[in-house]
């Protein structure tokens, strides 16, 4: 197995990696300057001015739409388990998770949250449902759910940080934090899509390059490419018939298809309702590029899915004696989580991990970005502006967003820091509150007239009480292991819960006010060139 980079017995191999990655800092400050000057309202800030083409927009959101977790943690997770099958995560990541959520929601996003003049998804909420209990519970619910999957992020890249550079986890962290926080504080979402196209070219090019290695890697034993798709598969078959040890106490025991099919469908379905996510249909220039957008974000995530989840499934070539070194504690199983950055250890040249810390560093610090504006903008627009001080003046409302972003990515900072156990638990339950609150009412209220404001609370509040139900129920009556196994399904059952409950609700309680609904799907043409003003 080869030496890992900064290795003390030969220093020279810490040049490379160290030029390499502070170059991409010294671009991330300077474009961050750049966003600086062109930012001088919230909505500059947040949005962008709405001005964004479709290549910055489709990186931006496939950026976000992936971090350190897909390729750290997920990939060894599920190519262990499952083998080649797991590239179905990664194809309808790309298909439904990207395309279809940019032609179906894109277009309807962009016109009806200019027409109720909202920037954020509980503003949209408030301004489609006229509900101020929505903007405040969306609002509440975006902070509080999302600053543990922000610190899930933190922590899983600062691992791979760690290794590559031989620094100790404090000072990974604090280097990346700061770094973050500092881009994006200064130079707002002008700022960070940008850098998310620039990150979004290195994961798309870097996963390439890390497809190639893997397997030219292997394909010397195993007779060509092909060769090592068919060896891999051997070796997870054999696993499963017990005919091949599997380096741990436990038998081998391969991932329930019911339980698999449920992680592919919330990681495809999920990002229809992060608002994170969605608020990058907020920010298009024009709806007319949506097409091209959706195209370049689903060749995007199509390939960053494949590569990582396909390196996964590699790991059923590592030898015993390597798959030893990934044991847990007790030597009963096989840690997961320690499969593809072993892998990348012995397969990749020294030189290589440069670039591959760079994907997991793009990837990852774009989806704290969008994090961080999202939850930063809850607290600032939407509860902030819009009650404890409205009438302050626009230098001030942009002030205190600054500095919501800076809370939240010291927040985030200080609990992956100190990684108490139950909140690291909870991130695994992020995903299924946040969708399971806002998808059905945001999806009912693009396309249809005839949702309620009670439909949608209930809609709401059923989602976000469905999810944590089944969760704690797992929590506590099993352990922490066990919720997080079953959260795909604990999620997906949050999702759908509430496509029943809206129009059951909506058929049984008072239509909203037809002057509402009128502004809301009124097709009178919008101008692209306004300066949107929702964020004042």
């Amino acid at each position: 197995m080869e030496t890992l980079l900064f290795a003390a017995d030969d220093p020279q191999r810490s040049l490379l990696p160290l030029v390499i990655t502070g170059l991409f800092f010294i671009v991330l400050m300077a474009i961050a300057a750049w966003g600086m000057k062109k930012t001088n309202d919230t909505n500059d800030f947040f949005l962008g001015g709405r001005t964004l083409g479709p290549w910055i927009l489709a990186l931006s959101y496939g950026a976000a739409y992936f971090s350190a977790v897909v390729f750290i943690g997920f990939a060894g997770t599920y190519g262990w388990l499952v083998s080649f099958k797991s590239l179905w995560v990664g194809l309808m990541n790309g298909l439904v998770g990207s395309l279809a959520a940019w032609l179906v929601l894109g277009r309807a996003t962009r016109k009806m949250t200019r027409r109720l003049n909202a920037a954020t998804t509980p503003q949209f909420f408030a301004q489609r449902y006229g509900s101020n209990f929505m903007k405040v519970f969306g609002a509440i619910l975006i902070f509080l759910f999302l600053l543990p999957y922000s610190a899930s992020v933190f922590a899983g890249l600062t691992y791979l940080f760690k290794e590559v550079f031989n620094v100790s986890m404090t000072t990974a962290l604090t280097i990346i934090t700061i770094t973050t926080g500092i881009y994006l504080v200064i130079g707002g979402y002008k700022a960070a899509a940008r850098i998310d196209f620039i990150q979004g070219a290195i994961m798309f090019f870097g996963a390439l390059c890390m497809v190639w290695f893997a397997f030219s890697y292997f394909a010397k034993d195993c007779g060509g490419f092909v060769g090592v798709v068919e060896q891999a598969t051997s070796n997870y078959n054999a696993r499963l018939s017990g005919e091949m040890s599997a380096v741990q106490t436990e038998p081998f025991k391969p991932m329930p298809g019911w339980l698999f099919w449920s992680v592919v469908f919330m990681t495809s379905i999920a990002p229809w309702g992060l608002p994170q996510m969605v608020h990058k249909f907020y920010a298009i220039k024009d709806e007319k590029q949506i097409v091209k957008g959706a195209i370049v974000c689903c060749v995007f995530a199509s390939l960053i899915g494949l590569a990582a989840y396909g390196i996964g499934a590699l790991s059923h070539l590592l030898p015993e004696d390597v798959l030893a070194t990934t044991l847990t504690p007790d030597g009963a199983s096989i840690d997961v989580n320690k499969l593809v950055p072993t892998m990348l250890v012995k397969c990749f040249p020294s030189w290589f991990l440069a670039i591959v810390l760079l994907l997991v560093l793009s990837a990852s610090m774009s989806t704290l970005c969008s994090l961080a504006l999202t939850s930063s903008a809850a607290l600032s627009l939407d509860l902030v502006k819009g009650y404890v001080a409205p009438n302050a003046s626009e230098k001030t409302h942009l002030l205190v967003l600054r500095v919501c972003c800076g809370v939240f990515i010291l927040c985030s900072y200080l609990i992956a820091l100190f990684s108490p156990s139950w909140i690291v638990a909870l991130t695994a339950l992020s995903w299924g509150a946040i969708c399971g609150g806002f998808l059905a009412p945001y999806v009912y209220g693009l396309f249809w007239r005839g949702v309620t404001k009670a439909g949608a609370v209930w809609g709401m509040l059923s989602g976000v009480v469905v999810s944590n139900a089944i969760y704690w129920t797992l929590f506590f009556g099993q352990n922490p292991a066990v919720a997080k196994k079953f959260s795909p399904v604990t999620a997906s059952i949050a999702m759908l819960f509430p496509f029943i409950v809206v129009p059951l609700v909506s058929a049984m309680t008072k239509k909203l006010d037809p002057e509402r609904v009128k502004l809301a799907f009124d097709d009178a043409p919008i101008e692209t060139s306004e300066k949107d003003d929702a964020t004042r």
